[in-house]
């Protein structure tokens, strides 16, 4: 086959660290365009991205030469130099040092872009670490309690 093909889907997230609620909403609206940008220049497409003072959650579809560690660590470091950057009141703010990320069939892009966009209702009623713990439930993925939360 003279072409590479690929489709990845990916739901992340990642909270900021120690589920400080540093991100208001004015802040998370342009973090999100700002950490969109970044995930496009790199190749990748960023489909949603949303969320709440603690974490975000994103929908993105990885290019085929790009990795998810990187992708996912160059975000995090250049919004997190750019959030310092743009207040004071952000001086120290940090994401936490690891992610979630679950893979998506193409189908199910859609409810998965619903869900993320009532993070800020969802969230009224439902922990980050409740929502975290049901992902990994879903994914069958197992975990140590002493380090998902570090």
């Amino acid at each position: 086959m003279p072409q590479s093909l690929s489709i990845n889907l990916i739901h992340v997230i990642f909270s900021t660290k120690n589920r400080e609620p540093f991100l208001d909403k004015n802040t998370r609206e342009r973090l999100y365009h700002y950490m969109a940008q970044l995930i496009r220049d790199k190749g990748s497409e960023c489909y949603r991205i949303g969320g709440v003072e603690d974490h975000v959650h994103l929908v993105i579809r990885l290019s085929k030469t790009a990795t998810l560690s990187k992708t996912i660590s160059e975000a995090k470091t250049g919004t997190s130099k750019w959030l310092k950057e743009i207040s004071p009141n952000l001086s120290a703010f940090s994401w936490q040092e690891g992610y979630g990320a679950f893979s998506l069939s193409p189908k199910d892009l859609d409810a998965v872009i619903a869900y993320i966009d009532q993070q800020e209702e969802h969230h009224k009623q439902v922990s980050f670490q409740e929502e975290f713990r049901k992902f990994l439930k879903q994914y069958g993925m197992e975990y140590d309690e002493n380090y998902v939360w570090g």
